[in-house]
């Protein structure tokens, strides 16, 4: 039985990592026929592929009545966005911030961090919060946008994001595989989620850590196969704009599609523990991004960390967001084998 559950979890994970590249495919080609400038296409087009699996899960698990699977996957991946993937690449290659829409979207997610935590704190996510959070994610990506179009050199995350694009692939063909891309991962969604259930189940823990554990990394291995891609041709700015993309979207649509279709009392653990550890994780790589006047407040023997002309994420920094990772989910695996 418990095989048979984790063939199912693994072949949901296939279904959504090839149906989700099908679906950036043809999102990006139909963005391209459209003429859609390259930074439109990098800040919405990828943005919601590189989502959709989460928010996928987030309502087939908030359907079947288990939103905090969905909630559990979007705080759980968010964190292994950048504790795994940003460590990983980080201790591949030293991660250089080049970009100022990389860094007006890390200012966008820092905020959308801070001003979501408040609707956790009466313990009870509503449909109202969730018509909130997904609400916000349209004036959010539309200011990130027009910041991004007043800049005075055109973006290098971006135009990486559309020239990556096929050239060739007209609306039909697209279209085409945006809806077979979109089938493939609602397929791959309800087998992962009915795997994931069925795992909790057999070994006695919660949807929410299933989601915070084993859900969410499943889902960020899309994010981390593109860190590794990403840093080794040296386009750092597209991997940590990948990341912090990717977290805006889990936090505002993911946890906004949980609200809406099954509004739930949260886990105390939620506002306790994991997310203070997802807004700790935000919080470095804010710090990191925007160092200038940070460096020169600090110890002499702490400004080899922080570097001051650029902005850079180094190997040191890597292993401590990789070793604290591993710590967070050491700490929940102790938990539940000594609950």
């Amino acid at each position: 039985m418990l095989l048979t559950t984790l063939a199912t979890f693994v072949a949901g994970l296939a279904l959504l990592a090839w149906g989700g590249d099908r679906f950036v495919l043809g999102s990006e080609a139909i963005a391209k026929n459209l003429r859609l400038p390259p930074i439109v296409i990098g800040l919405t087009v990828a943005g919601f592929a590189t989502s959709a699996p989460e928010m996928l899960i987030s309502t087939i698990a908030s359907l079947r009545g288990n939103p905090s699977l969905a909630l559990g996957n979007a705080v759980g991946s968010n964190i292994a966005n950048i504790g795994l993937v940003l460590g990983v690449a980080a201790l591949i290659q030293p991660q250089t911030l080049r970009s100022t829409t990389t860094r007006q979207q890390l200012l966008a997610l820092f905020i959308v961090t801070i001003l979501v935590f408040p609707l956790f704190l009466d313990g009870f996510l509503s449909q109202r919060d969730g018509y909130i959070l997904l609400a916000s994610l349209f004036p959010l990506t539309a200011w990130v946008i027009v910041l991004s179009l007043r800049s005075e050199q055109p973006d290098s995350v971006h135009t990486a994001i559309a020239a990556g694009g096929p050239d060739d692939m007209g609306i039909p063909k697209a279209v085409m595989w945006l809806i077979i891309g979109l089938a493939l991962m609602l397929f791959g969604a309800d087998l992962l989620v009915k795997g994931a259930e069925f795992f909790a189940r057999a070994i006695g823990i919660s949807d929410l850590v299933i989601g915070l554990t084993m859900v969410a990394i499943g889902t960020s291995l899309p994010e981390l196969a593109v860190a590794i891609v990403g840093t080794l041709k040296h386009r750092y700015d597209l991997v940590i704009g990948n990341i912090i993309g990717s977290n805006i979207f889990n936090l505002l649509a993911v946890i906004g599609i949980a609200g809406v279709i099954e509004p739930h009392k949260l886990d105390g653990r939620v506002v306790s523990l994991d997310y203070p550890v997802m807004a700790g994780f935000t919080l470095v790589i804010f710090m990191l991004a925007y160092n200038r006047g940070l460096r020169a407040k600090l110890p002499s023997r702490w400004r080899l960390i922080i570097r001051h002309k650029k902005q850079v994420i180094g190997r040191l920094i890597g292993s401590i967001l990789l070793g604290a990772f591993f710590v967070y989910h050491g700490f929940m695996a102790w938990n539940i084998f000594n609950a």
